[in-house]
């Protein structure tokens, strides 16, 4: 399984769009086997969803992230967890403990920066 976590600087980003990388985290038996980081190659409506699709990511892990966004991970069948907060890889390790639900955040604007709300 490969889980991305939308990070600024190892941390949860409240934006998914807006985030400075992407951690991308493999897992096997419930338990994070390797991990890397890759920039986010910008923020495009419809092309980030395409993008860590292409990746073969299986879930998203975000603060918040805008409606259409999360119809196209759900389109792809991509898991979505918005609602997120603190560390990149604790997040993905409480995810596959079973311990991180979503919260359902969305944001509803593309004008701002670090605003999101639930």
């Amino acid at each position: 399984m490969k889980i991305a976590v939308a990070s600024d600087r190892g941390m949860v980003t409240e934006h998914f769009g807006h985030c400075e990388s992407f951690d991308i985290f493999e897992s096997k038996n419930n338990e994070v086997t390797n991990s890397k980081t890759i920039p986010n190659p910008g923020h495009r409506p419809g092309f980030l969803p395409n993008y860590l699709n292409d990746l073969g990511v299986n879930v998203i892990i975000s603060g918040g992230m805008g409606g259409g966004a999360i119809d196209i991970f759900n389109e792809k069948g991509i898991e979505v967890i918005t609602g997120a907060k603190g560390d990149a890889r604790t997040a993905a390790e409480q995810y596959l403990l079973g311990n991180l639900k979503t919260t359902g955040s969305v944001c509803h604007e593309h004008q701002h920066h670090d605003e999101c709300g639930e």
